[in-house]
């Protein structure tokens, strides 16, 4: 079970609907899990490696190493190394720092997210090493999924890791999409935007990865070992739209302002062998949710896999939508991934919180419940995954004396959903497909 809270979940509200609600979620979170679909995907028959429709013998004295940095990257290895075991040379894969490891063979180093620290730094500069010693014949796997940006930062020369910290936190907190934000940290990075490729080669790359980025664009997925399509133009241009240039460290806007085409991340690797197998895309957790949804007998309705927008705005209109809909079992689902926007110092709290917070404002009959979970286990900086709520939330609030309207102008709603006995606790679920909305009504 992903959730570990639940009974206290089900101590008020409407039990019955709400435990629906959970079991979708838990079923669309087996789903999504990364580690049964690499071990369907990549297999080992004597001397021969198959991965998808590649063929790798390793009788010949090829070397195998495993990279990776990211949210979901430690089911891959785990599954990597119970395929490989000792045949991998060597390997480097930096993970959220609480995650339960499990490995034996696989080298694993913990770092922090959102916001990057010198653990990540220092894993970051040791993987490039180590992609440096890989020659022609070697077979670099790689497992960089949704995260790898703070995980592994290591920033262009001049920027410093507080700096680049600080770009985060701001990237984070103005109100822009993952691809905006993407498009900035790639061209700060010695790192990302497919220069990590660039140190690995002439050895060959195998990407294994997850999308937790709507539309499943590779270099916003696993950009180190892709060609990126963003350009500084692109980044300037993020910058500008949300009045950022003269909040970002000056080093920061001196390296954007003056770069120059030549310092640009690579648009192509030509003819150097690169593969990248999706495990995983953001449309999984709708197709997953619909199918547990339906098994209970409600009628699924799909309304987007890539929801974006304020998350408080956006909650408020699924929840209405959800109460205009006809009577009769029926779920509606959603995924993508909405933001929240800081103008001020904000409380605590993350966009998945504050969509199903908002999201009770909007539905208006007891038969009627709203859970929305970032599939990671993490909505924002926090322990909490998500929540759920329904009509009985807006009464209890009532009867504590606690202003809904008001935790959500603050950005504070974690302190208010757990005093409720709303917010969902996962911990670290070992995957990362973008966020799961789910309306049920009776």
């Amino acid at each position: 079970m992903y959730v570990k809270n639940r009974e206290e979940l089900l101590s008020h509200g409407n039990r019955s609907l709400r435990e629906k609600a959970l079991d979708i979620a838990e079923y669309t979170l087996q789903r999504v899990d990364p580690y049964r679909v690499t071990r369907d995907l990549v297999r080992l028959q004597g001397d021969v490696l198959s991965i998808g429709d590649l063929r790798y013998d390793l009788s010949r004295g090829r070397r195998v190493y495993v990279l990776g940095a990211g949210k979901a990257s430690l089911p891959i290895a785990r599954a990597l190394e119970d395929v490989l075991g000792d045949r991998i040379t060597d390997s480097l894969v930096i993970v959220k720092a609480g995650q339960e490891s499990g490995t034996r063979i696989v080298h694993l180093r913990e770092a922090s997210h959102p916001l990057p620290d010198e653990r990540g730094f220092a894993a970051a500069q040791d993987m490039v090493r180590m992609a440096r010693q890989m020659r022609e014949g070697d077979l670099a796997i790689c497992a960089i999924t949704g995260g790898s940006s703070a995980l592994a930062p290591y920033p262009v020369a001049g920027v410093t890791l507080q700096e680049k910290r600080e770009v985060h936190r701001l990237l984070l907190e103005c109100g822009a999409s993952i691809r905006e934000i993407n498009a900035v940290r790639k061209h700060l990075s010695q790192f990302k935007g497919g220069r990590l490729a660039l140190a690995i080669f002439p050895a060959e790359i195998v990407n294994l990865t997850v999308s937790d980025v709507t539309g499943d664009p590779y270099d916003y997925i696993t950009c180190p070992t892709v060609p990126d399509t963003s350009t500084f133009e692109d980044a300037r241009r993020v910058l500008t739209c949300y009045h950022l240039w003269e909040r970002m460290p000056a080093s920061v806007v001196q390296y954007l302002r003056e770069a120059t085409p030549d310092l640009e991340n690579p648009r192509d690797f030509g003819d150097r062998p690169v593969h990248t197998f999706l495990l995983m895309k953001t449309g999984e957790v709708c197709r997953a949710a619909a199918d547990a949804a339906a098994r209970l007998g409600f009628t699924p309705h799909v309304l987007s896999c890539e929801l974006e927008g304020d998350s408080t705005e956006e909650g408020r209109a699924f929840g209405a939508r959800l109460a205009a809909m006809p009577a009769g079992a029926a779920a509606l689902i959603a995924g993508g991934e909405t933001t929240v926007t800081l103008d001020t110092p904000g409380g605590e709290g993350g966009p998945n919180q504050e969509f199903a917070l908002s999201a009770a404002l909007g539905i208006s009959a007891a038969g009627q419940v709203v859970l929305s979970l970032d599939t990671d286990g993490t909505d924002g900086p926090t322990p909490i995954a998500g929540a759920i709520t329904d009509p009985s939330t807006l009464q209890r609030a009532k009867s504590e004396g606690l202003d809904i309207g008001d935790a959500l102008r603050r950005h504070d709603v974690s302190p208010l959903l757990r005093r409720l006995q709303d917010a969902i606790v996962t911990g670290h679920t070992g995957t990362n497909v973008n966020d799961l909305k789910l309306g049920l009504r009776a």
